[in-house]
């Protein structure tokens, strides 16, 4: 993903502060939840707790589940892990593929080409697509049968 956000250089909007893909739901596999799990026993008592009382409220809104098993009604909804003071990530070093992976230009297994939607303002397709990286076969695919979201993975310690 470096080499990513080279090629990408100013087109690349991500930023501390920039946080609009931390908003709503995702799966996240089993390996990203081990990770995260990891990544809370490392944080100091203060912000593993701040972190676990966002989980916490986050789960308690939750309604009802899509048929992905994702919360419904949620796309308004931070990502826990999340910082609202600062707009960055409590567990940016533990955090899940998803997230690694969103922002800089990455060709998806059909040979299309992603990025997120702040990325490559006014960029051409044809510049969009000299910055992209392939990830390596499989780094996206989720490990687990069983998807889960960051929520209940920071909740499960």
């Amino acid at each position: 993903m470096a080499e990513a956000v080279r090629r990408g250089g100013a087109w690349i909007a991500c930023r501390p502060g920039c946080c609009a893909c931390c908003i709503g739901p995702f799966s996240i596999s089993q390996s990203d939840a081990a990770r995260l799990r990891e990544g809370m026993a490392e944080l100091d008592d203060a912000a593993a707790q701040r972190v676990r009382l966002r989980a916490e409220k986050y789960v308690a809104t939750i309604r009802s589940y899509d048929q992905e098993g994702l919360p419904e009604n949620m796309d308004e909804i931070a990502c826990p892990a999340l910082d609202p003071d600062t707009g960055t990530c409590d567990l940016y070093d533990a955090r899940p593929i998803t997230c690694r992976t969103f922002g800089p230009a990455v060709k998806t297994a059909d040979g299309a080409v992603a990025t997120c939607e702040l990325c490559f303002a006014g960029a051409s397709e044809e510049q969009i697509a000299a910055c992209a990286v392939e990830i390596g076969r499989g780094a996206l695919e989720l490990d687990a049968p069983a998807p889960t979201i960051v929520a209940f993975a920071l909740l499960s310690i």
